[in-house]
């Protein structure tokens, strides 16, 4: 069977089986019509000098404030966050920038819970950075969106499938970005193997494994303020993935997902019993604290299979619980190749130059130095120096900072849009109610509403 009869095949295999379904399959393909513009491509009007604003200056905000603020022709204009040390010591980094010429007169808002929505009347932003607590961040957005401002929303995009379509319907009428920030997608060997897939160098693409295992259980300790405080109750209250992203990002853009060729179509999901943070807690707090009368409901590690609508698998996997190092899994298979990360392998059918001869055995050390010097993704080439300079996570961060304001500035699409981020998101909700009906298949509803058949595949961004 050839490349394209067999391609031909599974979406007619795919069609078929859409009616072969559980009872549990039964997620909203469409949520209502759309009462704006498809947003798969989307340009905005050019802006020449982006002004911004921020909600949210915890750890990962003041990151935001960093590397964005050093980027040229940017401006921060108002920043909003529930504590006043948090205010504080913002305006201190402000201040010290090599920048701070350019981010006079910051606006600031703090003391209140909704402080947040002030700040949007009363700020003339061009764009939301929004780096609170997960609940939030579709309120967030979608108030952001009706106020005439882009939203750029950290990970998940939201947690509910509802605050999804509200994020879909709002970018769509308003036709305004809502990007979830995935920095995952712009570290070096995700980017080198977003380049060698878009070179054909793996064939048919089938399979990939992505993940989040990060042992976090020390955030426990941030017991009033900081991600640990308000974390460590979703491990309490949620089932599922709680944060799918990391790893499916970069996958779903291998794949070519949500771009023409192909999109998500259904997932089950897996819990192993929850034991990890009861322990810790036992271990580390007295026994009267709060965190020994939390009843922990979440597995302490998730594994989620993703099905395509061309037939191809994904394994998602979370863990920021259990006793190990950390991993992002990064793999993806094809029909004359393997590329896997943690740390950096390859394997080719035909071996790799006179490292390897065959796909049974990695190609490594001097052959993955050598896989880099060849195949660097263009953008890393570009940016990568600098974006080591300005750091966050090797570069990355500043790498999708920077990206952020090139688009916005020179009139092109994002490198991720509003439904990549909505279908990664999605993942959480729908592992959950997976779990909830042992394992039963769940459908992704379609954010699109089948438009992504005609959204252009992520080209190599020079």
């Amino acid at each position: 069977m050839s490349f394209y009869d067999r391609r031909r095949f599974l979406k007619t295999t795919a069609i078929s089986s859409a009616f072969l379904t559980t009872t549990k399959l039964d997620a909203k393909i469409h949520s209502s019509e759309s009462k704006g513009k498809y947003m798969g491509d989307f340009i905005a009007p050019r802006l020449d000098k982006i002004k911004i604003a921020l909600i949210g200056v915890g750890y990962r905000g003041k990151g935001h404030i960093v590397r964005f603020g050093s980027i040229p022709n940017t401006q921060i204009v108002a920043i909003s966050d529930l504590h006043e040390v948090n205010i504080s010591k913002s305006l201190s980094i402000i201040d010290n920038l090599k920048t701070s010429k350019n981010h006079k007169n910051v606006k600031t808002y703090w003391g209140d819970e909704n402080k947040w929505k002030l700040m949007l009347k009363e700020t003339n932003a061009d764009i939301v950075v929004i780096s609170t607590n997960w609940n939030n961040h579709g309120i967030m957005a979608v108030e952001s969106m009706k106020n005439d401002l882009h939203a750029f929303v950290e990970v998940p995009m939201t947690t509910s499938i509802k605050e999804l379509w509200d994020i879909v319907n709002t970018s769509e009428k308003h036709q305004k970005h809502c990007m979830m920030m995935e920095n995952v997608n712009y570290g070096r060997e995700e980017l080198m193997f977003l380049n060698i897939c878009r070179k054909g160098l793996l064939g048919e693409l089938l399979h990939g494994e992505a993940a989040y295992i990060h042992d976090l259980r020390s955030q426990m300790f941030e017991e009033e303020m900081g991600t640990g405080s308000w974390r460590t109750h979703q491990y309490e209250k949620k089932k599922g993935n709680l944060y799918p992203t990391h790893g499916l990002g970069p996958v779903s853009q291998y794949m070519n997902l949500l771009r023409t060729e192909d999109t998500f179509k259904t997932l089950v999901s897996f819990s192993s019993p929850s034991a990890g943070r009861k322990i810790f807690a036992k271990d580390n707090f007295n026994k009267n604290h709060k965190w020994n009368k939390l009843n922990f409901q979440n597995g302490d590690i998730n594994t989620t299979v993703i099905k395509t609508y061309l037939g191809r698998t994904i394994m998602v996997q979370w863990d920021e619980t259990s006793p190990r190092p950390y991993t992002r899994l990064n793999l993806i298979q094809g029909t004359k190749g393997a590329l896997a990360g943690g740390p950096t392998r390859a394997a080719f059918d035909g071996g790799f130059e006179n490292f390897t001869k065959d796909s049974h055995e990695w190609i490594k050390g001097e052959g993955i130095q050598r896989l880099y010097e060849k195949y660097d993704h263009p953008l890393y080439k570009r940016l990568g120096a600098l974006a080591k300079k300005m750091g966050g996570h090797g570069g990355m961060d500043f790498m999708m900072r920077y990206r952020i304001i090139e688009c916005l500035r020179n009139g092109e699409p994002l490198d991720q849009n509003m439904y990549e981020g909505c279908f990664w998101s999605a993942v959480t909700p729908l592992s959950a109610k997976s779990i909830k009906y042992g394992g039963a298949p769940q459908r992704f509803p379609d954010f699109t509403r089948g438009n992504w058949k005609t959204t252009k595949p992520l080209g190599i961004i020079l």
